[in-house]
């Protein structure tokens, strides 16, 4: 299900080096606009040959580029900042040989480290920070300097001698142009270091703001079609405790029958026999009044507050009524806070008694039987149950909680899928993965209802 609702991280990568081959184009256009209007247009003498050596340099990048992005090999994050570099190498190339800082358009360095701080994590962002601030400050002081900033001071032979007396005024406002000239070669440093920075900051916060909503909102989906499901599952039990009522109705009064029919001193193992059938009658009519109750909605009542030590001693009492020869490895944290509560509600204590069934069937008759770890703190309960079966198939690993499994395979189907939605819907998380050497763990993290009531207190308060 998350395959149609979230984007994978090579998709992702490899979209972003198809947007860096796009970007590349339009500055390969770019900067060959700028040769021409600046060398046919506005007559400026510029290294022309070499300007053109840069571009065809850019575009032999951009031809690897796109027969790599022909190719089916992963993308990772170190080759965009590679590409991303080597762009930033041949702007540096082409402002040094166009006036270096004093170029117009040395803001240009900008935009690679914007698409940094869009595509990659932060810490690459900020590599780049380093980078275009390092070849900003080297094109100060090495460039080959515009013709239309070059300074034009009068030759002092060619002056005539009553124009000597301005000579050394002519110096003296040389020197101050200098100056200035200087001052504002700093100043536009020190604005591009700022603005880098400020970039980097908000940029990166920006799209990591942006991947967080898109990553709640795949969940939401998630959660959305999961509700779906336990919606009609939900339908579908109350609609089948309902028809299979009569027919158990009608088997109570058989075995009811039985039972006044065949006297118990002369057939005691056929009541024995009945009463196991009468119990298990019993059972499932529960089942199905508590299923038919409360099927498709949450029950307020069926929910009470009770220390975390209590509900995990009744939940495990009452899992052995149905599993009473199955060996179970008790570890409970000793430094746990009494104090802690939670709230004991029926579908949670179903969801437990669920995983331990299960565990129990995939470990058979395994001597090591099953282990219920549990630990928790004022904020959050900790449970985890291993089995020492052979352990959770791949497929059940990729699709558990998201949809409900075809087939009942190793004691696991419909309610799974129950359980996690239970889980989930009580702000709760559950993990399932294969411990070593075999076996299986189920971990689930459950808040508890200290932390709540401190929370709506402290609201209170406040």
């Amino acid at each position: 299900m998350l395959t149609n609702v979230t984007p994978k991280s090579e998709f992702n990568a490899r979209q972003n080096l198809k947007w860096l081959f796009i970007l590349r184009n339009m500055l390969i256009l770019a900067a060959s606009l700028l040769v021409i209007i600046s060398v046919y247009g506005l007559n400026i003498k510029l290294p022309e040959e070499q300007l053109w050596l840069v571009v065809v340099s850019i575009i032999s990048v951009n031809m690897y580029t796109s027969m790599r992005l022909q190719t089916e090999d992963p993308v990772s994050e170190l080759e965009i900042f590679s590409q991303l570099t080597t762009d930033v190498l041949g702007i540096a190339a082409f402002m040094y040989l166009t006036g270096g800082a004093s170029n117009p358009i040395i803001w240009v360095f900008l935009l690679p480290l914007i698409v940094t701080a869009i595509m990659l994590p932060q810490s690459y962002a900020w590599y780049m920070v380093v980078l275009t601030t390092s070849m900003y400050t080297i094109l100060i002081a090495y460039n080959i300097p515009l013709p239309s900033i070059e300074p034009h001071m009068p030759d002092p032979a060619q002056l005539h001698p009553d124009m000597a007396h301005y000579s050394m005024l002519l110096n003296a406002y040389a020197a101050g142009d200098r100056h200035y000239y200087d001052l504002h070669m700093f100043g536009m440093w020190f604005g591009f270091v700022f603005s880098a920075g400020l970039v980097a900051f908000f940029v990166v916060e920006l799209a990591k703001t942006l991947k967080i909503q898109e990553r709640s909102l795949a969940i939401a989906r998630e959660n959305a079609l999961r509700d779906e499901r336990v919606v009609a599952l939900g339908t579908l039990a109350a609609s089948a405790a309902h028809d299979m009522g009569t027919p158990l109705g009608t088997i109570a009064i058989v075995a009811h029958e039985l039972r006044q029919e065949y006297p118990l001193h002369r057939f005691p193992d056929l009541h024995e026999q009945i009463d196991i059938m009468q119990e298990q009658l019993d059972r499932c009519k529960k089942a199905l009044s508590v299923m038919s109750a409360s099927a498709g909605e949450i029950r307020a009542e069926s929910g009470r507050i009770m220390r975390v030590t209590a509900y995990i001693d009744d939940v495990i009492n009452l899992w052995r009524t149905q599993k009473s020869t199955v060996k179970l490895n008790f570890f409970i944290d000793p430094d746990n806070v009494d104090e802690a509560e939670i709230i004991a509600e029926r579908t949670l204590t179903h969801a437990l008694i669920n995983i331990l069934n299960n565990a129990a069937d995939a470990s058979g008759d395994n001597r090591k039987g099953i282990e219920f770890h549990a630990f928790w703190d004022l904020r959050l309960m900790h449970i985890k149950i291993r089995d020492y079966g052979p352990g959770f198939p791949p497929e059940m690993l990729e699709s558990a909680g998201r949809k409900p499994l075809i087939s009942k395979k190793h004691g696991l189907g419909v309610g799974l899928f129950l359980t996690y939605s239970t889980i989930y819907r009580l702000g709760g998380t559950i993990r399932l993965y294969n411990a070593e050497p075999h076996g299986a763990c189920v971990e689930i993290t459950l808040p508890l209802l200290h932390a709540e009531v401190n929370e709506e207190e402290n609201s209170i308060n406040g």
